[in-house]
C-alpha cells in the first residue's frame, strides 16, 4: 500500500516536471520563431509539400479512406494560404477561420476511421503527429512573431495602424500571443521557466 502511495506521487511529479519541460521548449521555440521568421516560413512549407505526401502514401499504400486524404489535403492548401503573409497571421481571416474549421473536421474524420479499423496505438500516434498536429502547432508557435517586424513589411490592412517603434537595443514593450502567456508565467514563477539572453 506504501508502494502504491509512493507511485502516486512519483507520476505527480513526472507530470510536473513535463508540463515545465514543455513550457520552456514552447518558450525557446517561440523566441526562435521570432528571431527567425524568414527560415520558419520556409521550414513550415517543407512542412506542407511532406505532409501532402504522407498523404498520397496514406492513399495509395494504406488505402486510407478517400475523405480524410482530400480534407488533408485540402487543409494544408489553406496552410499554403496563410504563408502568403506570414508571419502576419489575421485571426478573422477567413482561410484562418476555414483552417481551424478544417483540424477539427480531420480530426472528426479520423476518430471515426480510427475507431471502425484496427491500427496499433504507434501508428495511430504517428498519423496524429505528422498529419494533424505538427502544422497547427507550428502556427500556434508562430503567433506572436509579428510583433518586431519593421512596419514596412506589413501587409495592407495594417498599413492605417501607427508604427510600434523602438529604439537599437530595445524591445517593443507590447507583446502579445503566445510570448506575452510565457512572460506573465515567468514573471509569477520567479525564474523557474528559462529565458535567452539576446545581444544586439
Amino acid at each position: 500500500m506504501f508502494l502504491y502511495i509512493l507511485s502516486w506521487i512519483s507520476m505527480i511529479f513526472h507530470v510536473i516536471f513535463l508540463t515545465l519541460a514543455l513550457a520552456a521548449a514552447l518558450f525557446y521555440l517561440a523566441e526562435l520563431v521570432e528571431e527567425y521568421t524568414v527560415i520558419t516560413a520556409k521550414v513550415i512549407k517543407c512542412t506542407i509539400a511532406a505532409t501532402t505526401v504522407v498523404y498520397l502514401g496514406l492513399l495509395v499504400l494504406e488505402s486510407f479512406p478517400f475523405s480524410i486524404i482530400i480534407a488533408g489535403i485540402l487543409t494544408n492548401g489553406l496552410y499554403f494560404l496563410l504563408l502568403k503573409d506570414f508571419p502576419f497571421i489575421q485571426l478573422t481571416s477567413p482561410v484562418f477561420i476555414g483552417s481551424v474549421a478544417m483540424v477539427f473536421v480531420n480530426h472528426y474524420l479520423a476518430f471515426d476511421f480510427f475507431s471502425s479499423v484496427w491500427y496499433p496505438f504507434s501508428e495511430i500516434l504517428a498519423y496524429f503527429t505528422i498529419c494533424l498536429w505538427i502544422l497547427p502547432f507550428a502556427f500556434f508557435v508562430s503567433l506572436s512573431a509579428s510583433e518586431n517586424v519593421l512596419p514596412t513589411s506589413s501587409s495592407a490592412t495594417e498599413d492605417t495602424k501607427e508604427p510600434d517603434y523602438a529604439y537599437p537595443g530595445q524591445r517593443s514593450s507590447r507583446r502579445q500571443g503566445i510570448l506575452a502567456l510565457f512572460n506573465f508565467l515567468s514573471r509569477k514563477t520567479e525564474g523557474y521557466l528559462p529565458t535567452r539572453t539576446k545581444t544586439y
